[in-house]
């Protein structure tokens, strides 16, 4: 293309697009008037104009986020019709609905991330705009059908992959490539196994895929939602932008320590503890545990009853408990009948008593009637509620585990490892959570709650009977000097609307507070790490069994983790899994792979490395240090990368000042890292090697290293000097 032509096209193309933004424009500007008209009330229920309101919102942010990047490609056919490419789809409205842009996801687009020069999909031209704000800078044109080597769309994936970084992750919805696109569009309703080593995107491609899913499959997804559970608040935090900027809201974020709602966890388990609480034989110890809460008397319990003495003793106490657990009641919602049969017995000897010589069992109205008195007796009776609260009490979650884990005797009981014992049992673990989840079945609901819970219920609902009443009441004694404005209308349907016990919280915050609420779709990521528990959660979370599972089994870390995915899977979902990997680097560049590599070949040798598309010049550097050089050197490292564009990050292990540990970093990536005392890293065995292989592949341009004993063999690759070089260079520090 001549520089003329080339410049008429760039023209052409900046109308085109700021057409799309006017259309963006006047399409916002609907919505929001809309939606300030739902806010005022415009006929329907309460219940009709909030769902128009949240659906309306919603629209609203989602035209919001089209905003930036909102057409970033255009696909030429053999034909010479062309289909422009971006975020959202647009259409005209005045030639029937015509599509002016293609949503991304759309099976329309398919072709501008897959079609190759061998396999150009009947395309002739893909087209890549490079925008700025709302304005097309410049483009490049890829001609398709010729043999030619490279991968599609090279400039600008290379562009992004050497873009600094910044505070998260971004979307790569405008450089998706052929080997991602076919997993995101991939028509699978189980389990998907997305393996890749560090840097293949594994990450991205799962969340793109949850909203080419929540494009495809909206009406069956969004009214439950989708859970993403990632290893830490910082990841979590890392990746939240990617849904939403491609507009997607309906989407819950987790670790498996938020399990819970509202669990606090505060401390750390050892590698042997939480090997324990991962695995399934747990919930034999579970079990016991609350066996062992379901007592027998030592000495027999007296109650007074009508003026006697009456008593509970061991053989009273084993018949109601073997007919409560043989009722497969929960604990709590099995007390009721624990309390049946000891109320049984205890009225029975009392009436038995009372009507000694006078009263028979074929007087059954009589005896009938003063079992009632004397069940209410009981009822009343502090006493008797103490004894059940001492044989069978009314147990919470936290109570077990905190009791169990603190007391050795209840371990003993319980058949349960003394790895587990802690003198501060409730000092909540990540590997609590799927134990405390576990718990909430096992032990059932409250029957004291949930009759408070119900006498709130009525108590409001006689509440607004009595407005209403009072309403009519005013209505009716009104004299004629009285004014009744518009505003003081009232109708009975109006104020059941009022009264319908609604949740107007937005579906991601009451999602994440509700322990009993399931989703569509789940996505897991660093899934390695997930033990036996974490999975037996998620499993009750997604009743639909539609996971995406992203993981690499060489950086497992957890002693609790997975050391393959059918054993993890299998017994869920025999069959209906697939596996995917993704084999091409597009963060770490070649110089730090090859560093990380050779200790991968050391502690996983049947685990290939993926392939970096990309050397960004600069060699991994190492720097051996005294204990005193040490802070220095670190300073100097960060002092330097202060003044630089990005983002940067020091791994060491415990003790090392200003460093974060490499399990806090996982699924995380940085333009510049520094590595301290990769040998004490290292130290901690299989689990160490992992760790290091995690810290060494977060960085996208520059590693250092800093050592203070001899460099661990794996990691001799490394250029030894003060400050990195250039590749092919060397400069003694």
């Amino acid at each position: 293309m001549s520089t003329q032509g080339y410049e008429e096209e760039v023209r052409s193309e900046r109308s085109y697009v700021a057409g799309l933004y006017a259309r963006l424009d006047a399409e916002r500007a609907r919505v929001k008037g809309e939606y300030n008209a739902a806010l005022r009330g415009n006929g329907g229920t309460a219940m009709e104009r909030d769902d128009e309101v949240r659906a309306l919102a919603k629209e609203a942010k989602r035209l919001d986020v089209a905003d930036n990047g909102l057409c970033f490609g255009r696909l030429d056919t053999l034909s010479g019709e062309h289909s422009y490419i971006g975020r959202i789809g647009l259409f005209d409205e005045e030639d029937e609905y015509e599509p002016v842009l293609l949503d991304w996801r759309a099976p329309a687009s398919r072709a501008f991330y897959v079609a190759t020069a061998a396999n150009p999909e009947n395309m002739r031209r893909r087209r890549q705009f490079h925008t700025r704000g709302r304005q097309v800078v410049d483009f490049t044109d890829e001609v398709l059908g010729r043999p030619r080597g490279g991968e599609q769309g090279d400039a600008a994936l290379l562009a992004a992959v050497n873009a600094p970084r910044g505070d998260g992750m971004r979307d790569i919805v405008a450089t998706i490539q052929a080997e991602q696109d076919e997993i995101i569009r991939l028509d699978h309703p189980g389990v998907l196994v997305i393996e890749g080593g560090p840097g293949t995107g594994k990450t991205v491609v799962a969340l793109h895929r949850v909203a080419y899913l929540l494009y495809t499959q909206r009406e069956r997804m969004e009214r439950h939602g989708v859970l993403v559970v990632g290893p830490n608040p910082a990841f979590l935090n890392h990746i939240g932008r990617v849904l939403p900027s491609l507009g997607e809201s309906d989407v819950v974020f987790m670790t498996t320590g938020d399990f819970v709602p509202g669990l606090r966890v505060t401390a750390e388990d050892t590698p042997e503890a939480a090997r324990l609480k991962g695995s399934l034989k747990i919930l034999d110890v579970l079990a016991a545990a609350i066996a062992d809460r379901q007592r027998l008397p030592e000495h027999p319990l007296f109650l007074e009853l009508a003026g006697l003495a009456v008593r509970i003793d061991a053989e009273t106490a084993e018949w109601a408990r073997e007919e409560a657990r043989a009722s497969g009641q929960p604990h709590n919602e099995a007390r009721a009948v624990f309390r049946e049969i000891v109320t049984y017995v205890l009225t029975e000897r009392a009436i038995a008593r009372i009507g000694r010589n006078w009263l028979t069992r074929s007087d059954r109205e009589t005896w009938e009637r003063l079992r009632a008195d004397l069940v209410k007796e009981l009822a009343g009776d502090d006493g008797f509620t103490a004894a059940l609260d001492e044989l069978w009490p009314v147990l919470t979650p936290e109570d077990v585990l905190a009791t169990l884990y603190s007391s050795p005797e209840r371990l003993r009981a319980a058949g349960a490892d003394q790895a587990l014992f802690r003198a501060d049992g409730d000092a909540w673990t990540v590997s609590d959570a799927p134990l405390l989840d576990e718990l909430v079945d096992l032990l059932g609901r409250d029957e004291a709650v949930d009759r408070t819970a119900e006498r709130q219920r009525k108590a409001e609902a006689e509440y607004a009977a009595g407005v209403l009443d009072g309403l009519v009441g005013r209505q009716d004694s009104m004299d004629d000097e009285d004014h009744l404005f518009a505003t003081d209308l009232l109708y009975a349907e109006d104020l059941a609307d009022r009264f319908v016990e609604r949740d107007t919280r937005e579906l991601v915050e009451r999602a994440a507070a509700d322990r009993n609420w399931t989703y569509r779709h789940v996505v897991v990521d660093e899934a390695q790490e997930l033990s036996e528990m974490d999975w037996r959660v998620l499993m009750r979370r997604c009743p639909g069994r539609s996971f995406t599972v992203v993981g690499d089994l060489a950086q497992r870390r957890s002693a609790a983790g997975a050391t393959s995915w059918a054993a993890m899977l299998e017994p869920y979902v025999p069959g209906r899994w697939v596996y995917r990997s993704l084999t091409v680097n597009y963060r770490t560049p070649a110089e730090v792979m090859a560093v990380a590599a050779a200790l991968l070949a050391e502690f996983a040798p049947e685990v290939q490395p993926p392939e970096s598309v990309r050397a960004c010049g600069v060699r991994p550097w190492s720097r051996r240090v005294t204990e005193d050089e040490l802070p220095a050197a670190v300073d100097e490292f960060v002092r330097d990368e202060a003044g630089r564009e990005g983002t940067s990050v020091v791994i060491g292990p415990p003790g090392v000042p200003g460093a974060v540990a490499a399990s806090e970093t996982k699924g995380l990536e940085f333009d510049a890292v520094l590595v301290v005392e990769p040998e004490r890293i290292l130290a901690d065995g299989p689990r160490g090697a992992a760790e290091l292989y995690v810290a060494l592949t977060r960085a996208t341009q520059r590693l250092g290293v800093l050592h203070r004993g001899p460099l661990p063999r794996a990691l001799t690759g490394l250029v030894e000097t003060g400050t990195p070089t250039r590749a092919g260079t060397r400069r003694s520090g």
